[in-house]
């Protein structure tokens, strides 16, 4: 049996019309994955796997070869003196800092912990806290094999600015040298690189964006469209061009942005000589009309072209679902599945694909125990061999008549085009089209090539991945601005003033409100477990998970909705969810308090109905579940003021959901909700 492993390392182009990067996030991930990666699976010997690497994460990861704080906004800011800088640029510092994963990643380190949880800042603990902020986000190979890491590491703060500059100059070096090492790793023959169009455009939707009604015709696409097959072939071969300059060969595969595919896109990636491309088993099953889960194992001939179909299921277990299990648990589980697959098909080959980063952090320790555990389970097993996807070619192949439009996200494209946000950007994306179509013949040549930078820039499904209520971000402004300020520059090349509508802000004015609304008075709810009394509950905080997905696009557990509140004797709590997924499983709830350092399970088996009170750790709470579960707590034996709670749901012994999605609960106990009073 063969299994195919392809990790997509991507990130957005998040310069500006200066080219400064103004987000953080490629040099954060290139300490703590880019490397990593690789490196774990290197670590296994026989193992193989495809990486791809895409031209907008190339393109940005050179910048950090010579004067990165030249490049990037964040590392400007992070090397200037606290005091020097301005409340706007305070705050974009201060909502970085805070933004890192708590429980994984900020709860490791005690200073950063404390620091985390404070509301104002000295200027020598806002220093420190820039300087947790990052060696938090170093990876496991940085954190144990880089001298200057480790010892600021075990260090309790105190930090000065020579900390910064020698920390700075180790994490740049780390960087320059990742490339060098996926050169290494592939002259080894252990792993294989591909790459996506330059700037990770859903290709069907630049091709012609009636593809999104052909998949699914309750779409709406915007009236006045446009066809920007230009634009799209460019973007393959400019992603083309930069692979070969970086590596020094050719990418013997692609794939496309978001796994989005149609018969004409892929036509396209033929003729410009791609030899594969990898896509979801949605589309797969559509294509065949068959859910026939035999047929995904192969790959498949289409007009010429090699289609490697992913296992959703299983590469979900590994993006979504084992960072709450015990390493070993997951990956004995993993195996388990695939030696199922192996005993119901003979020489199946799987495709394990996703993304390559941003899972990670939900990880204990980065997912390195979990890779570890994997990966020696994949070597040490004598039925399953690991395959460049590029090595697939050499297999037989079934043929496939017809390719249905998707892609990995419902097999469809209605995270890119269709809500009222979605389809602005794409409006304003053809007006400036239509508008330089008329003026381009007097734009001289190289004006001509910065223009279609820009348009190209424009064109990343990234900025309509943001827009809409389907996902959320702390950054979501930010992201508009970039997507609009491509652009405004566009009319300022062409020398004719934009119009007044591209200054206008795209997406609707959000804020962690939209999954997060504070409490605004003291409640006093009956707690009997019934969702009977919808005024029990008026005036109380609401944490919407179902509505916090952030880049993670998946259900994050049973838990769509907490309600909380407390009045002068009392913590309460309620908890919304799937009742038909908690009745199916025998359910936990560890309930953790801090900093008292309370730590409790509650079992519920939600056949029935349950009330009870309980004492533990001098704190005494009282439980009620029937339609919902519902938790008071009894503030009188509690003497701190501030308390943080987080709740983790387990399913049959495995933790399926950590509540809440953003980190931790804040509550005052002395709070009167005087500051939300209005008239």
């Amino acid at each position: 049996m063969n299994v195919a492993f392809l990790w997509h390392m991507h990130q957005p182009d998040y310069r500006d019309a200066s080219g400064i990067m103004q987000m953080p996030w490629v040099f954060l991930h290139a300490i703590k994955d880019y490397y990593d990666m690789p490196w774990m699976l290197a670590r296994h010997s026989g193992l193989k796997a495809t990486f791809n690497i895409t031209p907008s994460l190339i393109a940005q990861l050179k910048l950090y070869y010579e004067n990165p704080q030249e490049s990037d906004r964040f590392l400007a800011l992070w090397l200037r003196d606290v005091s020097s800088l301005n409340r706007a640029e305070y705050r974009w510092m201060l909502k970085l800092c805070k933004i890192t994963r708590y429980e994984t990643m900020v709860s490791k380190i005690p200073l950063y912990d404390k620091l985390y949880k404070k509301e104002s800042y000295t200027d020598e603990e806002f220093f420190d806290l820039q300087v947790l902020f990052l060696l938090s986000w170093c990876g496991v190979y940085l954190r144990t094999n880089n001298a200057v890491v480790k010892e600021m590491l075990a260090r309790e703060g105190g930090f000065i600015y020579e900390d910064k500059l020698s920390l700075l100059k180790e994490l740049i070096n780390f960087i320059t040298g990742i490339f060098d090492y996926y050169i290494a790793l592939k002259n080894r023959d252990l792993i294989s690189l591909s790459t996506t169009p330059f700037n990770h455009p859903i290709l069907p939707l630049l091709l012609d964006i009636n593809s999104a009604t052909a998949v699914n015709p309750s779409t709406n696409i915007p009236k006045y469209h446009l066809s920007l097959k230009e634009d799209a072939l460019l973007q393959i071969q400019k992603a083309k061009e930069l692979f070969v300059e970086t590596f020094g060969f050719f990418p013997d595969g692609f794939w496309p942005a978001e796994g989005a595919v149609d018969e004409k896109s892929v036509a396209l990636l033929r003729n410009c000589r791609a030899e594969w491309i990898a896509t979801d088993e949605e589309v797969l099953f559509r294509s065949i009309n068959s859910k026939e889960r035999a047929a995904l194992y192969t790959p498949y001939d289409y007009n010429g072209m090699c289609i490697c179909f992913r296992d959703h299921q299983l590469s979900d277990l590994i993006g979504f679902t084992y960072r709450f299990w015990e390493p070993k648990i997951a990956a004995k589980d993993f195996i388990s599945l695939l030696q199922s697959i192996h005993k119901a098909n003979d020489n199946a080959t799987v495709f394990i694909i996703l993304d390559g980063e941003n899972a990670w952090e939900f990880y204990e320790n980065n997912a390195f125990y979990f890779f570890d555990e994997l990966y020696k389970s994949i070597s040490t097993a004598s039925w399953l061999n690991t395959l460049h996807i590029k090595d697939v070619k050499k297999l037989s192949r079934k043929k496939l008549d017809k390719l249905t439009a998707g892609s990995w996200i419902n097999g469809e494209f209605n995270t890119w085009v269709g809500g009222r946000e979605k389809n602005r950007a794409w409006e304003l994306l053809f007006t400036a089209k239509r508008d330089y179509d008329h003026h381009k013949e007097s734009v001289d040549d190289a004006t001509k090539i910065k223009i279609s930078e820009h348009f190209l820039a424009a064109e990343s499904s990234d900025w309509l991945w943001w827009y809409g209520e389907d996902h959320y971000t702390m950054f979501g402004f930010e992201y508009d601005m970039l997507f609009r300020s491509h652009l405004i520059c566009i009319y300022s090349l062409i020398k004719i003033a934009p119009p007044l509508d591209f200054f206008e802000p795209i997406i609707q004015k959000r804020s962690s409100g939209d999954f997060w609304l504070q409490p605004q008075s003291n409640i006093s709810p009956n707690i009997n477990g019934k969702h009977d009394s919808f005024f029990d509950w008026i005036g109380c905080g609401v944490v919407y998970e179902s509505n916090f997905y952030a880049t993670m696009d998946q259900k994050r557990g049973p838990v769509e909705k907490i309600l909380y509140g407390q009045d002068f004797e009392n913590i309460y709590f309620a908890f919304e969810a799937d009742r038909s997924e908690l009745k199916s499983s025998h359910f936990l709830l560890r309930l953790i308090i801090d900093p008292i350092g309370f730590n409790e399970e509650i079992a519920f088996v939600f056949n029935g109905e349950k009330h009870y009170k309980n004492s533990s750790n001098h704190i005494t709470y009282e439980v009620a579940y029937k339609d919902w579960v519902e938790i008071k707590i009894d503030k009188n034996s509690i003497e701190k003021q501030k308390l943080y709670f987080r709740f983790e749901f387990l399913k049959n012994g495995a933790v399926v959901q950590v509540l809440p999605g953003f980190g931790m609960l804040e509550i005052d106990m002395d709070s009167d909700f005087s500051d939300r009073w209005f008239i």
